[in-house]
């Protein structure tokens, strides 16, 4: 468990980079879907990955490929909400993937992206693939998900905001240490 993967989506700001490396995240996710509060326009995706460079893993995230192309060729891994023919895919869903060749990831996420937490089927431990639970997860219900599940990561967003878009330092530093504190003490 000690290599539990942690994952802030919707980051928006250099500020809020900034505070996702200091607090020892592995990776920020840069929203493209229109309709998020966290949608942030490609320059300043770009400015983001540029300055991300070297000190975190970037994710594009959009519902569909072409929401994310023009960053493709920019981050780490493009995650999606449908299968896509791209290299370091992560693809995330609330149902077992078709197929689960080429991907880097698979994101379990029930709430499509709203935040909403819902209980975890067990199936989810049968998905040969590198499972990330995200959905609904905050610093109240982080370590319970993570003792129950025992997933390979986990992705917040709304769960550590003051209001939707707006990253909280003080709700981050909570998750993570909820989270790390159930994998250090799972070694």
């Amino acid at each position: 468990m000690s290599d539990l993967f942690v994952k802030v989506c919707g980051i928006t700001t250099v500020e809020q980079l900034e505070w996702a490396i200091d607090l020892g995240y592995d990776a920020i996710g840069l929203m493209r879907a229109p309709h998020s509060p966290r949608l942030v326009d490609v320059e300043t995706a770009r400015e983001l990955i540029a300055y991300a460079d070297g000190k975190i893993q970037t994710f594009a995230v959009g519902l569909t490929l072409d929401q994310v192309a023009s960053l493709k060729d920019h981050v780490d891994t493009i995650q999606l909400y449908e299968p896509a023919e791209v290299e370091s895919l992560a693809l995330a869903s609330d149902t077992p993937p078709a197929s689960t060749q080429g991907l880097d990831y698979w994101f379990y996420d029930a709430s499509h992206g709203t935040g909403t937490f819902s209980r975890i089927p067990e199936w989810v431990h049968d998905v040969d693939a590198r499972c990330i639970l995200a959905g609904g997860l905050n610093p109240g219900n982080v370590a319970e998900v993570i003792e129950h599940y025992r997933p390979d990561g986990i992705d917040v967003s709304s769960g550590v905001e003051s209001s939707p878009g707006t990253k909280d330092y003080a709700l981050m530093k909570s998750f993570i240490e909820a989270a790390r504190g159930v994998a250090q003490s799972e070694r």
